[in-house]
C-alpha cells in the first residue's frame, strides 16, 4: 500500500511540474508583461527597470525555478485588470465556486443513484423508460441552453428564483455563503439544477448499466438460490459492488463540476472562479489565466490521487492483485 501511495504521489508531482511549466510559458511568453503593466507608451528606461524587478531579465531556467518557488506559496503576481495579488482574488472567488460545485454534486448523487438503481431493476417498465428518456437530454442539451430555458421559466415567467448573481451572503472569516440566507438560497437553485443535470443523468445510466451487468453475475444466482430476500440480494450485494465504479465517475466529475462551470457561471452571472476566467480572457489577465490552469490541474491530480486509493480501499481484488504480484 504504501509503495502504491509513493507511486502515485511521484506521478501527481510529474503532472504538476508539466502544468506549471505550460503556466509559466503562458505567464511570460503570451504577450509581454512588462507592456501590459505600463502601456505601450512608456518610456524604455521605465520597462526595463520593470523587467529586471520582475526577473526576466533572468534566463529561463533561472525564471521557471522562480515561478515554481513562488507558485508553491501561492504567489502569481498582479492581476492586470484588477492590480492586485492574483491570490487575493482568487480567494474571492473559491467559495462561490465550491459552494455550487458541491451542491451540484450532490443532488446529482443524491437523483442518479436512486434513479439509476430503480431503471435498472425495474428496467421495463412505463416509468424506467421515461427515466431513460429524460436522461437523453440531461446528457445532450448544452448546460447554457438548460440554463437560460430555467430562467426563463423560473426567474422571468414564475419569479420564483433570481436569475443572476449570488444573493446575500454572510462572511466567516474570508469564506462567504450564501447558504443561510433566503436570497442566497434562491440564487442557488437555478445553478445547482444546470449544473448537476450532466452529472446527475451520466451517474444514473453508469449506475443502471452496472446493476443490469451485476444482476447476471453468478454470486447473485447464488445469493437467490440462498434464499436470501430480493432487498436484501438488490441492496446488500448488487448494489454494494455497483457503487465502486461510481466512486471514480463521481470524483472526476467533481473536478469537471468545478473546473468547467464556466458557461453556468457566466449565463447566472455567479461571482466564482469561471466568471472571473472570462473576464481575464476578455481582458487578457495572463497571471488569472496561468494561476486557474494551475489550480486546476492541482485540484484534479488532487481528486485522481483520493478516488484511487478510496478504489484501492474498496475493491479488495486490487489488493489480491497487488500481493500476487509482488509474491
Amino acid at each position: 500500500m504504501i509503495a502504491y501511495v509513493i507511486r502515485r504521489l511521484l506521478n501527481a508531482l510529474l503532472v504538476l511540474l508539466a502544468v506549471a511549466f505550460i503556466s509559466f510559458l503562458l505567464f511570460n511568453f503570451v504577450g509581454d508583461p512588462v507592456s501590459n503593466m505600463l502601456g505601450e507608451n512608456a518610456p524604455p528606461a521605465d520597462k526595463e527597470a520593470l523587467r529586471v524587478a520582475l526577473g526576466l531579465d533572468k534566463p529561463m531556467l533561472v525564471q521557471f525555478v522562480r515561478f515554481l518557488q513562488f507558485a508553491a506559496v501561492g504567489e502569481f503576481g498582479l492581476s492586470y485588470r484588477n492590480l492586485v495579488p492574483v491570490a487575493e482574488v482568487l480567494r474571492t472567488r473559491v467559495p462561490a465556486t465550491l459552494e455550487l460545485s458541491v451542491c451540484a454534486m450532490a443532488l446529482a448523487l443524491s437523483v442518479g443513484i436512486p434513479t439509476g438503481v430503480f431503471t435498472g431493476l425495474y428496467r421495463n417498465s412505463v416509468a424506467a423508460q421515461a427515466i431513460q428518456a429524460f436522461s437523453l437530454v440531461g446528457v445532450s442539451v448544452p448546460s447554457f441552453v438548460t440554463g437560460i430555458l430555467l430562467i426563463l421559466v423560473f426567474a422571468v415567467e414564475l419569479g420564483w428564483f433570481a436569475s443572476f448573481g449570488r444573493g446575500d451572503v454572510v462572511a466567516f472569516g474570508w469564506w462567504t455563503t450564501g447558504l443561510l440566507t433566503t436570497s442566497g438560497l434562491k440564487s442557488l437553485i437555478l445553478p445547482t439544477i444546470t449544473l448537476a443535470l450532466f452529472p446527475a443523468t451520466l451517474i444514473m445510466r453508469l449506475v443502471r448499466a452496472e446493476m443490469l451487468e451485476v444482476l447476471r453475475a453468478d454470486y447473485i444466482r447464488f445469493a437467490r438460490a440462498r434464499g436470501l430476500s430480493r432487498r436484501a440480494i438488490n441492496f446488500g450485494h448488487a448494489l454494494k459492488n455497483t457503487l465502486i465504479p461510481v466512486i471514480t465517475i463521481t470524483g472526476l466529475q467533481l473536478g469537471s463540476v468545478i473546473a468547467f462551470a464556466i458557461l453556468t457561471e457566466t449565463v447566472f452571472q455567479w461571482p466564482g472562479l469561471g466568471l472571473l476566467v472570462v473576464q481575464a480572457m476578455t481582458f487578457g489577465d495572463i497571471p488569472i489565466l496561468s494561476a486557474y490552469l494551475l489550480l486546476v490541474a492541482t485540484l484534479f491530480v488532487s481528486i485522481n490521487l483520493t478516488v484511487d486509493l478510496l478504489y484501492y480501499a474498496v475493491d479488495p481484488r486490487l489488493r489480491v492483485e497487488r500481493m500476487a504480484a509482488a509474491t
